[in-house]
């Protein structure tokens, strides 16, 4: 798949390092539900990715660099779930919402999509704006329902989700 920027594809065992490039970062990785990643964990996403048909990644169209990817997976009654991590460098130009547009746009046309829904922390402000700008409705606010981390105590670190929804018709841009 190509936009104007972009080009979409399958992740191959080879994109490791590029992998590496962003699921590093901790400013990345922040709102995710793992810490920055090692090159040799990367190796392994990478392959495990090249094997997966719910995960694309994101590079720029006229260099072929990697700067990201968008998750999207049918889950149950034609509903599917949409999410995305960007490298540092290229958050705040529109490459997220343009690579997520693009894929929401080819579940709708090809029939697979009835609905699509969003996840995030209601504190990743780029996240939930990104799905508004696309037109996603603010569906719910669910709180202290997920925890990734565990206290010193070993007690759970609860954390709130805002759920977002957009139905065909509805994309914008």
């Amino acid at each position: 798949m190509e936009t104007a920027r972009l080009r979409l594809r399958r992740f191959t065992p080879e994109d490791g390092p590029a992998i590496h490039g962003y699921l590093s970062d901790e400013r990345v990785v922040a709102y995710e539900p793992y810490p920055p990643q090692t090159l040799a964990e990367c190796q392994k996403i990478a392959q495990q990715r090249s094997q997966s048909q719910t995960m694309w990644a994101v590079c720029l169209k006229d260099s072929g660099q990697l700067i990201g990817n968008v998750y999207l997976a049918e889950q149950d009654y034609q509903n599917w779930e949409v999410g995305y991590v960007f490298h540092f460098d290229f958050q705040k130009q529109g490459y997220a919402t343009e690579a997520v547009r693009e894929l929401i746009a080819w579940a709708f046309a090809e029939g697979h999509a009835q609905r699509i829904f969003a996840q995030c922390n209601p504190k990743n402000t780029n996240s939930w704006r990104l799905l508004e700008r696309l037109g996603f409705q603010r569906e719910g606010h669910l709180r202290k329902n997920i925890y990734f981390e565990r206290s010193e105590a070993g007690t759970p670190l609860w954390l709130d989700t805002l759920v977002y929804g957009l139905l065909e018709g509805e994309l914008q841009g």
